[in-house]
């Protein structure tokens, strides 16, 4: 299981905050704690104004790299931060993310390419106004995102698709969609890894942990082999590592026992 740290977002308000007044102490805090969870990528979003996003993206990228050696998730939809970025990292990063819209392709894919970047592939298309309606366009939308990899030279081992998890709250059939098209990917891309933001599936709901790590082993049983979440979070990484090892995935129980021992997180 591949897990990208979801914490460094400027999106959310106390981030945002940090930021803003350059409170580089409270960003590098969350990326030691992220990365001695056991993160694998640390997504780092600015989620500023696009007209200072690479200056602030530039800052987070000095602060995060300075705390800790985990491999950074570039998140934006900018080409040029995306460009400025990939000048600023130590280690090859993930790139999130491209869809199916031209224009983000043409865009994002050569300079993934050139460095040999993993990238989470989102199943929808920009250009198209809304999100897909139903499993057959996200299916076509992802087609078209392969075709442009493939042409690219990209691996599909390079490739992280995201199916495009939806809260439950407002559709009842959001999760089982969810299920049904990861199955169908990793059926048409076995080669490719599956990933998304488990807590949107929880959005709207009550006692959010536990909707996000019961969809978790569901997803995983599916095909699911990567997350945007938290590493920090003890309940859920028990689940993680309980569910990999009954599916199979942990050969004599030594990660799940390993884990165990350690208290599942890492402090």
């Amino acid at each position: 299981m591949i897990v990208i740290g979801e914490k460094i977002n400027g999106t959310r308000k106390a981030v945002n905050a940090a930021i803003l007044a350059r409170d580089a102490q409270f960003i590098a805090e969350l990326a030691a704690e992220q990365a001695a969870a056991g993160a694998d990528y640390l997504d780092v979003n600015a989620g500023t104004n696009p007209d200072r996003e690479v200056e602030d993206m530039l800052w987070l990228l000095e602060v995060v790299q300075g705390a800790a050696e985990t491999p950074i998730c570039i998140d934006s939809s900018s080409p040029a931060t995306l460009k400025a970025a990939l000048e600023h990292v130590k280690a090859v990063p993930m790139v999130n993310s491209i869809n199916a819209d031209p224009r983000r392709l043409e865009a994002f894919i050569p300079l993934i390419a050139e460095r040999g970047c993993p990238v989470i592939a989102l199943a929808l298309d920009e250009s198209r106004s809304g999100m897909p309606k139903n499993n057959d366009e996200r299916l076509e939308n992802v087609a078209r995102i392969f075709e442009a990899t493939r042409a690219a030279g990209i691996a599909d081992a390079q490739v992280y698709v995201d199916p495009l998890i939806m809260s439950v709250a407002t559709d009842n059939s959001a999760c089982v969609q969810a299920l049904d098209c990861i199955r169908a990917i990793r059926a048409a891309y076995p080669e490719a890894h599956i990933t998304g933001g488990l807590s949107n599936i929880s959005f709207g709901l009550p006692e959010r942990a536990l909707v996000n790590r019961t969809f978790l082993t569901l997803a995983l049983g599916a095909g699911l082999d990567s997350a945007v979440c938290n590493p920090a979070n003890r309940a859920l990484i028990e689940s993680l590592k309980a569910t990999e090892m009954l599916l199979g995935r942990d050969r004599f129980c030594r990660k799940y026992t390993t884990a165990a021992k350690a208290g599942f997180v890492k402090k």
